[in-house]
């Protein structure tokens, strides 16, 4: 069932705003110098992950400032719902990765179940090394593995319903 404006219109009224403009930006700019601290000198090769990573990544190619080869690949387990599934590949990754530097770029670190999958996937595909960026850490105890964290993270927020961002609501 598609949700209507209405709908949407609705949720959007009754939200409350945990993190605003300024702080998001911030955040990412702390992002691009840990990220460039640590990356300058590999030529790393960055993956956006398709959708919810593309906002994050089109503010943080930007600010960082040395060679890194972007790509983009598409996993969800949400299929326009609100919560997660089985993993599915919509587009798998086709550049080399074989001892390469992969930062894999997504929105929200939630549960990490997708994450994980991407970053064994890129692992057993050869990279040499896989790092993980996400502007959103959220802050809970059901993580795919106990004391799951990420190797860049924007903020860490409450566990609540999060969208804006690049997080969606049902897509």
């Amino acid at each position: 069932m598609t949700d209507t404006v209405a709908e949407m219109n609705l949720v959007m009224a009754e939200a409350d705003c945990l993190v605003n403009d300024q702080q998001v930006s911030t955040a990412i700019d702390n992002m691009a110098k840990e990220i460039t601290d640590r990356l300058k000198d590999s030529n790393p090769l960055l993956f956006c992950v398709m959708n919810g990573g593309l906002i994050l990544t089109g503010q943080l190619l930007p600010r960082l400032n040395f060679p890194v080869q972007a790509e983009y690949l598409h996993a969800t387990r949400y299929r326009q719902e609100t919560t997660g599934g089985i993993l599915e590949w919509k587009l798998q990754p086709e550049a080399d990765m074989k001892d390469r530097t992969v930062l894999i770029v997504d929105d929200i670190l939630d549960e990490g179940t997708t994450l994980c999958a991407i970053a064994d996937y890129c692992k057993a595909h050869g990279a040499r090394e896989v790092l993980t960026a996400v502007l959103v850490d959220k802050d809970h105890n059901r993580k795919a593995k106990p004391d799951l964290k990420a190797d860049f993270t924007g903020m860490s927020v409450e566990d609540r319903f999060l969208f804006g961002y690049g997080m969606d609501y049902k897509g």
